[in-house]
């Protein structure tokens, strides 16, 4: 059984462990606690070099040299803290970066509320116990055979037809009825490359409606999206030796995913809200009578500083667009609000969870909005990929990884 080991500070208090406990076991895992006594406690806070005032906080720093030491035998590691908690944030990124710079265990953080249950943790266990039980098969860096990948998103469902090593065949369509339009996606791939289904040799899927969609297809591979989608981000910009970050933006949440040598080891994923999601850019379009692939090229003359945009609500934003509009402020500088909000969110959500790293990758559909891309530029100060492709990400991880599956 995969092993996570815990390190926290607040969940009994907070009364969520039964959740922690509750999601890790969900996803066939066991959660571990280090096992640390009160000298050690204290010659781990002077030899890591950090001072918390709280006990609780210099005792997660003793769980993380526990395990690096190897007294804790994990497969993985979970660090959280309480939302409300500044020093607890600190030293929950502190405990990730010692981890991270002197184990290769993949690692996950967040920071919880004393409302979290378990279904808002599965997705992160369920990533994690991916990472840790299938790494063989994410070492797979070839596509070979002929392979579909369909990924059901929230927002968007696509498919992609791989025949060694390239994509032959493209479908994408709005997400409605799960399966149906998986049934869609497929057919325009199939289309676009002339492949018929019984010539497919193996089938993966991913996102939020796989498992629906994985019994309609009979799916050898069925797959979490942090993996899928850091998969076929690395794929796509040719980046699976060495170092990455990986950026998505989805129909409703988003994903900051660290990468090394083609395998995740670290994200971020959610969002305070909605209103950091593609799904408020595509309010943004509607109210601006635009469509969304041309919010991007609209925003690129306008100047957000001259709008008030709420970068946390998805109802405040909305109603602060409503107004700003009502005033009379230019279309392109509410369009450049609207990006600029997202990117923010994104900044100063995920990107304080993770270490980054580079190459950044910027995936799915919102990475073809250009006002989006301009304002992260712009925000983390960095120049950011976009491959080819770069919207099919998930379903090009499915379709490549499916490939273990052909005989």
């Amino acid at each position: 059984m995969v092993k996570i080991a815990q390190i926290s500070c607040g969940a009994e208090y907070a009364g969520i462990q039964p959740e922690i406990k509750k999601a890790v076991e969900s996803v066939g895992a066991e959660v571990i606690f280090p096992d640390i006594e009160f000298e050690y406690i204290t010659n781990s806070v002077r030899d890591i070099g950090y001072f918390p005032g709280s006990g609780s906080l210099k005792a997660m720093l003793a769980g993380a040299r526990s395990i690096v030491e190897g007294r804790t035998a994990a497969d993985g590691v979970f660090i959280a803290t309480c939302f409300r908690c500044a020093e607890g944030a600190l030293i929950r990124n502190e405990v990730r970066r010692y981890i991270q710079k002197n184990t290769d265990l993949p690692v996950i953080t967040y920071a919880f509320t004393e409302r979290t249950k378990a279904p808002e943790l599965i997705a992160r266990m369920d990533a994690l116990t991916t990472t840790i039980s299938m790494k063989p098969l994410l070492l797979r860096k070839k596509q070979e055979g002929l392979t579909l990948g369909i990924d059901s998103g929230s927002s968007t469902t696509n498919a992609i037809i791989m025949q060694d090593n390239k994509i032959i065949g493209r479908g994408w369509v709005p997400t409605t009825d799960v399966v149906e339009s998986a049934e869609k996606s497929v057919q325009e791939a199939m289309v676009d490359s002339g492949i018929k289904i019984d010539d497919i040799e193996a089938k993966g899927v991913t996102g939020y409606g796989r498992f629906s969609v994985s019994k309609r297809y009979e799916a050898d591979l069925v797959i979490e999206e942090v993996s899928s989608a850091s998969k076929g981000a690395v794929f796509l910009a040719e980046k699976q030796e060495g170092e990455a970050t990986v950026f998505d933006i989805g129909g409703m949440n988003n994903k900051a995913i660290t990468v090394r040598d083609g395998i995740s080891d670290s994200f971020s994923m959610g969002g305070a809200c909605a209103g950091s999601s593609g799904r408020f850019l595509e309010i943004v379009s509607r109210r601006l009578d635009v469509d969304l692939d041309e919010l991007g090229n609209i925003a690129l003359d306008g100047d957000y500083r001259n709008v008030k945009m709420e970068s946390y609500c998805m109802v405040f934003g909305i109603q602060h667009l409503v107004t700003t509009l009502a005033e009379g402020a230019a279309k392109e500088d509410v369009a450049s609000a609207g990006c600029h909000s997202v990117a923010e969110q994104l900044y100063e959500q995920q990107l304080q969870e993770i270490e980054i790293r580079h190459p950044i990758i910027f995936v799915g559909g919102t990475s073809l909005i250009r006002g989006v891309v301009v304002a992260l530029e712009d925000i983390i100060g960095s120049e950011i990929n976009i491959p080819h492709d770069s919207q099919h990400m998930g379903a090009v991880g499915a379709a490549l990884l499916a490939s273990s599956f052909v005989h």
